[in-house]
């Protein structure tokens, strides 16, 4: 999947016939070997819309939420193209369900679940700064243990190659070369611009923000995890977009390394023909617009690119 100003678009390689023919069911991890199907959507991104919310941290807010949801329709997309022609596509109230235990289990996982456990040894921490650090501690080590406990997934594997095809092609196309698989795979699988390193910023940022609330009551722990992540998200933004513009300096690469290294968990090496797909995708976007020449208030919505 691309994203760009106007518009964003989705590549998928479709099964070939003899894959799914008399209603035989892809395996998990088993390549497609059918022709790429390609579909292109507007983009009217609200924060090209309203002013407002291209205020610092609420841009940020906003870009996530979209970026999510052009996610989910994407994967939906994935979905349908893989399942056969007798089958009945997969009903919002299907997807609803899934975004809604996805968020639970993210905000369960990486926000009360630290909080909890840190609670339990409250009265032996001298200080509420100590309280944040240890819960901290716990969250991003929870957070990387999840990583890697999905990256070793057999059936996931192919995801992760294709994120990496989309680093390698906008690369690339970054580059100024042309997009063909063979120059896309050249380049590194890892992308300064990546949600992967998003996600890490955000667990860093959060010391930031909750620390100052010290040890309240359980029940005002819980509540301000919850509450405050829309304030950790949008700061996060911004602190990506920062380093994003000053990544030419050395203090900013040396600060992007923690976040690329993760990638390395996130991203596989594509084959050529997943850099096709990817290729395709971007080409898709081109065709409307120009990433690599727009202004900074239009890449607002594009900062974080996969």
């Amino acid at each position: 999947m691309m994203r760009g100003v106007s518009a964003w678009a989705v590549a998928v390689r479709a099964p070939a016939p003899e894959q799914i023919a008399d209603g035989r069911r892809m395996q998990l991890g088993e390549a497609t070997r059918g022709a790429v199907e390609i579909q292109r959507f507007p983009l009217d991104s609200v924060l090209k819309r309203h002013r407002w919310m291209r205020v610092p941290i609420v841009r940020g807010v906003v870009a996530l939420v979209e970026s999510l949801r052009i996610g989910f329709l994407a994967l939906n997309i994935s979905v349908d193209t893989h399942t056969p022609d007798e089958d009945a596509p997969v009903s919002g109230g299907t997807w609803f369900g899934t975004v809604a235990f996805a968020l639970a289990l993210a905000v369960g996982l990486f926000f009360l679940l630290p909080v909890a456990l840190t609670s339990l040894i409250r009265d032996s921490l001298p200080n509420s700064l100590v309280f944040v650090l240890v819960e901290k501690v716990l969250r991003i080590s929870i957070f990387l243990t999840y990583i890697y406990l999905v990256s070793r997934m057999k059936d996931l594997r192919r995801v992760f190659e294709y994120h990496g095809a989309e680093h390698k092609t906008i690369s690339c196309y970054e580059a100024g070369l042309e997009l063909t698989p063979e120059n896309a795979q050249r380049f590194s699988r890892l992308h300064p611009r990546c949600g992967t390193s998003f996600m890490l910023i955000v667990m860093v940022v959060a010391i930031v923000v909750f620390a100052p609330l010290g040890t309240p009551a359980w029940y005002w722990l819980f509540a301000s995890r919850v509450v405050g992540i829309p304030l950790v998200a949008g700061l996060a933004f911004e602190v990506i977009k920062w380093m994003g513009r000053n990544r030419s300096k050395r203090w900013a690469r040396a600060l992007m390394v923690p976040g690329m290294k993760l990638q390395l968990l996130t991203t596989r090496e594509p084959d050529l023909g997943q850099l096709a797909v990817a290729i395709a995708a971007l080409q898709a976007v081109l065709v409307l617009d120009a990433p690599v020449e727009v202004t900074d208030d239009d890449r607002i919505a594009i900062e974080v690119v996969a």
